[in-house]
């Protein structure tokens, strides 16, 4: 990227004139189907969502449109937090499983040698 370029920001959060916090879309900028379907799965597991839905604008953009609608008074910024923390508890998960399968795997290979 050029210098004294600006770079846009990788989060936006759009809500409609007339609405509450209820309401909001979420744009992901740099990302796709990827971090969409496993975030949407996350967000869907709270009770307190009534919608929660994603686009991508174009398959040449790498830009995610996010929507969540929550019931009550609840913001939908919580339940987006929320999801993305959850997420990322799942995925450090996956990932020390497997470090440490390939720990395991490494021992056995090794003491097979021997």
């Amino acid at each position: 990227m050029a210098e004294g370029a600006e770079r846009k920001p990788l989060l936006e959060m759009v809500q409609a004139d007339g609405t509450d916090g209820n309401c909001v879309t979420f744009v992901l900028h740099d990302e796709d189907h990827t971090l969409g379907n496993s975030l949407r799965y996350m967000i869907m597991k709270n009770s307190e969502v009534e919608f929660c839905g994603y686009s991508i604008t174009h398959p040449s953009e790498s830009k995610i449109n996010f929507r969540i609608q929550t019931r009550g008074g609840l913001l939908a910024i919580e339940p987006f937090r929320r999801g993305l923390t959850e997420l990322v508890d799942v995925c450090q998960h996956v990932l020390s499983k497997f470090e440490a399968s390939i720990k395991e795997y490494r021992a056995q290979r090794e003491e097979e040698m021997n």
